[in-house]
């Protein structure tokens, strides 16, 4: 079965967007190895509000290759044709997704909503948070309310010059 990577950075106190969906407290280092971290990703799931906020970024985090499915009730297809919009059963989307043959690994990239959804439907393997050194006191956070209680287990946690901090868990079933 398919790996879910749910990976982002986060400030300290849990949020991975600003209260103006902003993300220019994310320091800038150069250390962070991006093309390693997500070498095997070739699929990346995203809700609505995450794949507006990357279509004002302009340029995709992920490659151009990457099969890209957007999560969303509003958004019409036909309206962007570079994605697959899932207007409906997400956790039976991306189960299908995993259990497509080969080793690709799927990122879960946004957001929280998102998160609290494929964790309470048992499709999240991973959970990679990159905890970033500032405290916004507001914003999108990490993981919607009402999720599920998940017991987590560290793999691995690596920190960075600009302080920085990676942290891998991987889910407990």
């Amino acid at each position: 079965m398919r790996l879910v990577r749910y990976n982002v950075a986060a400030s300290l106190d849990g949020y991975v967007a600003g209260p103006h969906r902003n993300f220019d407290w994310i320091p800038d280092d150069p250390t962070v190895d991006f093309a390693r971290i997500f070498a095997k990703v070739d699929t990346v799931l995203l809700g609505r509000k995450s794949y507006e906020v990357a279509l004002d970024l302009g340029e995709p985090a992920w490659s151009a290759d990457a099969r890209v499915f957007v999560f969303s009730s509003t958004l019409r297809p036909e309206n962007h044709p570079d994605v697959t919009v899932v207007a409906d059963h997400a956790v039976e989307r991306v189960r299908a997704l995993r259990e497509e043959p080969g080793d690709g690994e799927i990122w879960l990239f946004g957001g929280g909503e998102l998160f609290r959804t494929m964790l309470a439907g048992g499709q999240v393997d991973r959970v990679e948070v990159t905890i970033a050194p500032v405290l916004l006191g507001g914003g999108t956070p990490l993981l919607a309310p009402r999720a599920p209680q998940t017991q987590l287990a560290l793999v691995d946690s690596h920190r960075y010059p600009s302080g920085l901090v990676g942290l891998t868990y991987a889910v407990v079933r």
